[in-house]
């Protein structure tokens, strides 16, 4: 959710008002929460560090569907028709499955998807992109709020949940002002949000790689696998093979398989064709995107780009 504004201080003061619990946030100042990833950070890198934005999470889920079900059963006609020696059966099922295939991905790959939140450790400020229009902030001294709120709905009754937001405001424009969540706050508590602030924190001052406390390490292992989350609907087998080898291990052998276990084994089987297409056609998408960021946003990216930041050139501009 992307909320406009025109004071700096009164969208976020009014967030707070209204709120059940919430806290002001600063870059230099610890919640004291336990350090937290949530699954929409896409990339943790030496430079920067990705967030998922708007509805990017779901692109690939129709072309997961149409090409790794009904095109994949088709492929598999295919396969056997051509074990079979009939060649002219076997072209019209290939044709078929790319029909139901290639349009779905054509579509999912050519649309802009939303452009990811970054956290640019190297300039050490935030960028956000919205209908071509590029907003940034500097880490130090940043405007930001955890806050949770409940919502009641006539079918899904009173639900509680929490948001992390931060001020931005657009480049060359700083009266043009906007208030962003920092991923979803469906499904997050406070405590969650909390951890995640921290974990930002660590990045940005402690980073790129660090441990679970957030003291700054040489080894990025923590901090890739907790982006290898966000992946692990592609991983349903591996996951459950593991658990069902775990308990037949606890159990020695005996009474360890409940159908329960065979259901979500089978289930995984059937849907990793779904989420390796879901999958690849996520990448691609993701790739092509990252061209519609602004030169001095893309030249800040790279590990040997400039370091000015965009709030020192805007000041530079107003004085020349």
């Amino acid at each position: 959710m992307v909320t406009h504004a025109n004071n700096s201080a009164r969208p976020l003061s009014q967030r707070l008002a209204q709120a059940l619990d919430g806290y002001p946030l600063k870059a230099d100042r610890s919640t004291g929460a336990a350090l937290m990833c949530i699954p929409e950070v896409e990339e943790h890198t030496e430079h920067y560090l990705a967030i998922e934005h708007g509805d990017s999470a779901h692109r690939g889920m129709l072309t997961g569907a149409l090409g790794g079900t009904l095109g994949g059963g088709f492929l598999l006609f295919a396969v056997a028709f051509v074990l079979d020696g009939r060649l002219d059966s076997a072209l019209m099922a290939l044709l078929i499955a790319l029909g139901f295939f290639l349009p779905a991905f054509l579509w999912e790959i050519l649309r802009p998807i939303p452009l990811p939140i970054l956290f640019n450790r190297r300039t050490r400020e935030l960028y956000f992109e919205q209908e071509g229009q590029l907003y940034h902030s500097p880490w130090d001294g940043i405007a930001a709020a955890a806050y949770s709120a409940e919502t009641v709905g006539p079918y899904t009754g009173r639900m509680g949940h929490a948001a992390l937001e931060a001020l931005l405001h657009r480049y060359g424009h700083p009266e043009e002002q906007v208030l962003i969540n920092l991923g979803s706050p469906l499904g997050k508590s406070l405590p969650m949000q909390l951890g995640f602030w921290e974990y930002l924190r660590a990045y940005m001052d402690n980073g790129p790689w660090f441990d679970e406390q957030g003291n700054p390490s040489d080894s990025p292992s923590f901090n890739l696998s907790m982006v290898d989350v966000r992946k692990a609907k592609g991983q349903m087998v591996r996951l459950h093979w593991g658990l069902i080898t775990e308990e037949y291990k606890a159990n020695k052998g005996r009474n360890f398989l409940d159908w329960d276990d065979v259901l979500l084994l089978v289930g995984g089987v059937f849907l990793a064709p779904v989420h390796a297409v879901q999958n690849f056609t996520y990448a691609i998408a993701k790739r092509r995107s990252r061209s519609r960021w602004p030169e001095l946003i893309r030249e800040r990216l790279e590990a040997d780009g400039p370091t000015s930041r965009l709030v020192d050139l805007e000041q530079h501009q107003a004085a020349g």
